[in-house]
């Protein structure tokens, strides 16, 4: 092939691809088309079911017991014998210490005599006076001497009366030298020992008895959370139960839970300047004895019970830079942020007192990606409830 056609045939193929090249690029030209929809994302939810609750207060405190009783010598003297096992359950009435009876029967025996002769002096008097009165009236004496035989009469008499208190009385301190328990209960370790000298009323007490069944438990609140469920019980929030009177269960310095259950019978009238606080007294049955006074314990106290209470989980609530409280609602598809009052605590949920109703959808999780006006889709999330459950409660600010 010449140099010439050769030259030919490169001009007519680079005209023809370009042209081919033309052509591909105007079938590739770009065409209008609408973007994809925008997904709209999915959040879990939880509807709000009202249900009863009982709340409850953990207060720390300690055991005290019911009734106490100090022995102490009522008489002086020496000890002659005790009569009780140190440690054990005596009973009301029961003998403790024998003292030295002697001195005191020789005063009763004085007081018996000394009783016999005003009685006798009675007899002389009496006689005397009835004959100076027949005799004054036909002037047989004179007035004067009628009217001393009458006062001598009148003297007998007291002095026989005297003689039966003196006589009571020695009866009395000679019942003192046998001391006995004023109370039952269990009885402490004694001080004295036979042939110790005690004296009546004396500082150092013999023994003590004390009451331990029932027994008393004090624990204290403060004014702040007594004052919130006060109001609370005032407005109706709360219902109060068993005429005022709180259900009252213990757990022990080791964890346990103690197997009887009391009830709260008395709130202080005054408030603790040092503490700010108020002290509460309940009562609870101690058959076993296993409560001992000056224990410590942790009372937990059922304070009220709200019977439509709002209960969300910790997690679903947040708090703005100013401490207000707030949850996101699904409304309709939509979300949107709503304010909240917050009552306390109940395990890992807030009672929530107002700013949600029953059948509001709450945002549980997936809040993180939406804002209130979005629209989001809801999930439901399994919130069965334990029928009735009763929790361990924690005041909050109210939010």
């Amino acid at each position: 092939m010449s140099i010439k056609r050769f030259a030919e045939f490169l001009v007519t193929a680079t005209f023809l691809l370009c042209v081919l090249a033309l052509g591909a690029l105007g079938g590739c030209s770009p065409q209008t088309s609408e973007p994809p929809a925008a997904k709209v994302p999915q959040v879990t939810v939880m509807t709000i079911t009202p249900r009863a609750q009982a709340f409850e207060t953990e207060l720390t405190g300690r055991t005290q017991a019911f009734m106490v009783a100090d022995i102490r010598p009522q008489v002086g003297g020496i000890v002659q014998k005790r009569l009780f096992v140190e440690g054990a359950q005596v009973k009301a009435g029961q003998a403790l210490y024998q003292l030295d009876p002697s001195t005191y029967q020789a005063s009763l025996a004085e007081a018996q005599a000394t009783l016999a002769k005003n009685q006798a002096t009675l007899t002389s008097s009496q006689l005397t006076a009835k004959r100076n009165a027949g005799l004054a009236k036909i002037d047989a004496i004179s007035q004067q001497d009628n009217e001393d035989a009458q006062a001598n009469l009148l003297t007998a008499q007291a002095d026989v009366k005297v003689a039966q208190a003196g006589i009571e009385t020695a009866r009395i301190n000679l019942a003192y030298t046998r001391i006995t328990a004023p109370i039952s209960g269990r009885i402490e370790t004694s001080t004295v020992t036979p042939g110790a000298l005690v004296t009546a009323n004396q500082d150092t007490a013999l023994t003590t008895v004390q009451q331990l069944d029932p027994i008393y438990v004090d624990v204290t609140q403060s004014t702040t959370d007594l004052l919130r469920l006060k109001r609370d019980l005032a407005s109706g929030t709360l219902q109060s139960n068993s005429a005022g009177e709180a259900q009252m269960s213990l757990l022990l310095e080791d964890g346990s839970t103690y197997d009887q259950k009391g009830r709260l019978k008395f709130s202080g009238v005054s408030v603790n300047e040092s503490t700010g606080t108020v002290t509460l007294r309940g009562v609870i049955a101690n058959p076993d004895g296993l409560l001992l006074p000056g224990m410590y314990v942790r009372a937990v106290l059922e304070q009220g019970r709200d019977e439509q209470a709002i209960l969300v989980p910790q997690k679903s609530v947040t708090r703005s830079e100013g401490g207000t409280a707030s949850a996101l609602v699904l409304v309709n598809g939509k979300v949107e942020q709503r304010a909240l009052t917050i009552g306390r605590a109940i395990d890992n949920q807030w009672w929530i007192t107002s700013g949600l109703k029953a059948g509001d959808q709450v945002i549980v999780e997936g809040g993180q990606k939406v804002h209130a006006g979005d629209a989001a889709q809801g999930v439901e999330v399994d919130t069965t409830p334990k029928t009735d459950t009763v929790a361990n409660s924690t005041a909050v600010k109210e939010g």
